[in-house]
């Protein structure tokens, strides 16, 4: 069995992301450096835990201690870079049990996580620090829901989302009274708690920082044009559906307070590794959208593709993750 460190791409989850997770998870898997480490695919959903060699299944995981038999070897992992879009990689879950048997991982904690997964507790945590964003409603499960009251207290049009999720899944924006009902009921498929934010009328703009150990990087910002209504889950993986310009077409005072934001709410959050910051630029004024955690490392993603643009490659990146972690 190989000295070099095992490494655990963990993909897959149990939301709606998992195909996308399973594309992010394989372009991290390609970038770990091999003269350094020997990654492993680890591929769950729900109680299913297994090891993956060139996409054929090779073991199962003991989740007792996070290892697998090969070969009547037992392989244990150093690290875990977790590319689970959702739960459980995104919303605290898989942190808390990596904590647990004290295995390093590529993410903020298990606290961040769940923090940021929650865009109600992220949202108003963010707002006592004088963050802009849209006024938002959260509806839950039991919550009579009254269109008219909703639509007088934030203004048409909204947009109706699940508080907890990603990729854009179960989004609707609202133009008419009428609609909210059927808009809450589709978001309540992928949460139970649905969130109503007042549309904020703008350019979307996205930014990633990357911290390894002492040294802390700002990722040029990626300004997204959409011929959609928003940036749904079609755009982000239809190709031709968006038009993503990296660096974005800002005026320089404008991509320094997008970035300085980003940074800013990344430290706030308490973020580790790799996280993306979403914004709508408004009347010259960036209003927060989300802190993704595990964002898409898919090769089309933003985070690649602002990692290209400054320079650096994927593979530098994701070392600098895993030997920051293990030192």
């Amino acid at each position: 069995m190989s000295k070099k460190p095992n490494i655990a791409v963990v993909v897959g989850g149990n939301s709606s992301e998992f195909i996308v997770s399973v594309k992010s998870g394989a372009n991290v898997f390609n970038a770990v450096d091999t003269t350094k480490f020997t990654p492993w695919i680890v591929q769950i959903k729900g109680k299913k835990w297994e090891v993956f060699k060139n996409k054929e299944k090779i073991a199962n995981i003991d989740k007792s201690d996070f290892t697998f038999e090969l070969k009547g070897e037992k392989v244990s992992f150093a690290f875990a870079y977790i590319t689970i879009h959702g739960t459980p990689g995104e919303d605290g879950i898989l942190q808390a049990y990596f904590d647990l048997i004290q295995i390093p991982y590529s993410t903020g904690n298990a606290h961040t996580s769940a923090l940021t997964f929650n865009k109600w507790f992220c949202n108003n945590y963010l707002r006592s620090f004088g963050i802009k964003m849209a006024s938002s409603l959260k509806i839950t499960k039991n919550d009579k829901i009254d269109s008219v009251e909703i639509a007088s207290k934030l203004k048409l049009p909204l947009f109706i989302k699940p508080n907890a999720g990603g990729s854009s899944f179960g989004i609707t924006k609202v133009k008419t009274v009428e609609e909210i009902s059927l808009a809450i009921k589709k978001a309540q498929q992928e949460s139970n708690e649905v969130l109503i934010e007042q549309f904020i009328d703008g350019q979307e703009f996205t930014c990633g920082v990357i911290q390894t150990g002492d040294e802390k990087i700002v990722l040029p910002v990626t300004e997204i044009i959409t011929e959609n209504e928003f940036f749904d889950f079609d755009a982000k993986y239809r190709p031709g559906a968006a038009n993503e310009i990296t660096p974005a077409r800002l005026p320089k005072s404008q991509t320094k307070q997008c970035q300085r934001l980003s940074s800013e709410i990344y430290d706030l959050c308490e973020c580790s590794g790799i996280a993306r910051i979403d914004f709508i630029l408004m009347n010259n004024e960036f209003y927060f959208l989300e802190v993704n955690t595990t964002p898409g490392m898919t090769e089309t993603s933003f985070i690649p593709q602002q990692i290209k643009t400054m320079g650096l490659t994927l593979k530098e990146i994701i070392t600098r993750i895993i030997e920051a972690k293990l030192a």
